[in-house]
């Protein structure tokens, strides 16, 4: 059985990731953490009677939170019924980051699920800070990114970009390899790059990269650079209707020493396709 934790603000992202990972999941035994994390704004409780005040506020977000995320549950529970699926909530006083390091660590969790925030006045900001903040600092656990306008069907293609420079363990390709072959999907391995000569040690990895992928349908791209990578990766997976990109979150790779920037957050900045984050 696996331990998913579905994180949610009660907003309709958060939502619409929660429809996303029950629809990705169906077919899997699981046990979905449904988590709620808040924090009073202290500009709100200054003055002579802050404690007082203080815990009048906390026990509010907390009561309101627990009601919420009953909410979430009993209507889960009533429309989307799935034998293979069980819900819990979870609702804690911290930071997001904080309360999923601690949900993570104490009910062992196999995947983080969250919403992104669409893209409003500036095209540049895709994703929100928080989940931004989660991949940077949560680096042991997956972590599935679902854009708000992302209607999640099926997952016929795989996205995964690679630049060969290092060989994948078994481990680390494993949730990808689980989820190809559950939905039978086609992984595309897309090499971003001016040049397409590999190296010796690139056509190593390529192979080893080969022979872990050897048991679900795959085929190897080569991508054209353009400004950035991530705008490569993002419009390769726009061009051939990739269903989610799947990367992994390492550093000191070819392609950040490249383009001097990060390519995980980029391309979660600016994609418009799912993104799953997978750890070193």
């Amino acid at each position: 059985m696996k331990n998913i934790l579905l994180l949610t603000d009660f907003s309709n992202n958060a939502w619409n990731a929660i429809f996303a990972a029950l629809k990705m999941h169906e077919h899997i035994r699981c046990h979905f953490y449904l988590l709620n994390t808040y924090e009073p704004s202290f500009a709100n409780i200054l003055g002579d009677k802050s404690k007082e005040r203080l815990g009048v506020i906390y026990d509010s977000l907390a009561k309101n939170s627990s009601i919420e995320l009953d909410k979430i549950i009993s209507y889960l529970e009533d429309n989307h019924k799935n034998d293979n699926h069980t819900f819990e909530k979870q609702s804690i006083s911290n930071d997001l980051v904080s309360g999923v390091k601690e949900i993570c660590n104490e009910k062992d969790i196999d995947l983080i699920v969250m919403g992104t925030k669409g893209a409003t006045g500036a095209k540049e900001i895709f994703m929100g800070s928080n989940t931004v903040e989660l991949i940077k600092k949560v680096n042991n656990c997956p972590i599935f990114a679902v854009p708000s306008e992302h209607d999640f069907k099926d997952l016929s293609k795989v996205l995964f970009p690679t630049e060969f420079t290092r060989p994948y363990t078994k481990y680390e390709l494993k949730p990808l390899i689980e989820l190809a072959t559950i939905w039978d999907s086609e992984i595309l391995i897309c090499y971003v790059a001016r040049e397409f000569t590999l190296l010796e040690e690139q056509l190593a990895n390529k192979w080893v990269l080969t022979k872990r992928l050897e048991k679900v349908a795959h085929s190897f791209h080569n991508v054209e650079l353009q400004a950035t990578v991530a705008d490569a990766i993002s419009n390769f997976a726009e061009e051939t209707m990739a269903d989610i990109i799947v990367m992994i979150n390492y550093e000191h790779t070819f392609i950040e020493k490249l383009t001097r920037e990060a390519v995980v957050k980029k391309v979660g900045f600016h994609s418009k396709t799912p993104l799953l984050v997978l750890p070193q």
